[in-house]
Order: structure tokens, then sequence, then C-alpha cells
């Protein structure tokens, strides 16, 4: 997952956006209502795509009050960290993760949204979650909209 806040965002690691990767254990996989699922190649090992979810909302600031307000901490599944690997993508296995993450989500039984956020600037980003989901708001058309981010609800029914 760091590599890709390098090669795919061109951020580099920032703190206070990426300290999830630094702390998968503490932000995934210890709190119950949180997971983590992660795809291997069989053959050799390695990691060929991430997806995880939470159960905080969007934070503001950053994100916009109204934001916050629709999608609170708690009720809210936010889907994170879904990464695929540049070789492995357009295969579906990003849609299989997101799918089980849904799946997850929905079984909890306390979630009444899943919420996303991405980066449109990332290639296939944007389009992947359109096939998925509704974007809420898309931060290029908003005065200010600073990163320029589009965000997103997807329904709390797994896609076929």
């Amino acid at each position: 997952m760091l590599d890709t806040v390098y090669r795919d965002f061109g951020t580099g690691y920032v703190p206070r956006w990426h300290g999830d990767i630094i702390d998968l254990e503490g932000a995934y996989l210890t709190p119950a209502r949180h997971t983590l699922l992660v795809a291997v190649d069989g053959a050799d090992g390695q990691i060929l795509a991430t997806a995880a979810l939470d159960s905080r909302g969007p934070d503001h600031p950053p994100n916009p009050r109204r934001l916050a307000e629709r999608y609170p901490s708690g009720e809210t599944a936010q889907l994170r960290r879904v990464y695929v690997r540049p070789g492995h993508r357009r295969r579906g296995l990003a849609r299989r993760l997101v799918r089980e993450l849904i799946a997850f989500a929905a079984a909890d039984g306390g979630y009444r949204a899943v919420y996303l956020h991405t980066d449109p600037a990332v290639p296939g980003a944007e389009p992947f979650w359109r096939s998925l989901g509704t974007a809420v708001l898309d931060e290029r058309e908003e005065p200010g909209g600073e990163f320029g981010v589009v965000h997103f609800e997807v329904p709390l029914v797994p896609p076929v």
C-alpha cells in the first residue's frame, strides 16, 4: 500500500492521510467492525490487491461539513485502500474485493451507508467507482474544492 501513495498518487506518505497504512492492525484488524482484504498471487506470494473498510465517516475538515453530517462515524462503512497492482488491473479483483467488503458491512447490521472518496487523477479510479455507486460530491465542481476528489455512496448490497 505504501508504494501506491508514491507511485499512483504521487503524494508520498502523508501521516494525516495515510497513517492507517503504517498501522494496519490498529486500523483494520483489531476493531471488530473493520476489515482488510488482501489478494495474493498463489504462485509467488506477491500482493496483487488490497481493500479495507472501517466505521469512520469522512472527517470535517478536510471534507465538507455536509459530508461528515451525511456519513457519520459508526453508521458509515467507509471503503479505503482499494488498490490493484497495475499489471493485474481490469481482471475483476477490485470488484470482487469491494463485493466482499459490502457483504461484510451488510452482515454487521449497524451500517446505514457505504461511503468512499477517490482521486480522479488515478487512472481508472473514477470510472470504476461510477460503475458501482453514485457520486454525491465532485470537488472539482465546488468553489474551493482544493483536493479535487470525488465522493461516492455505494449501495449496501453487494454488486454482482
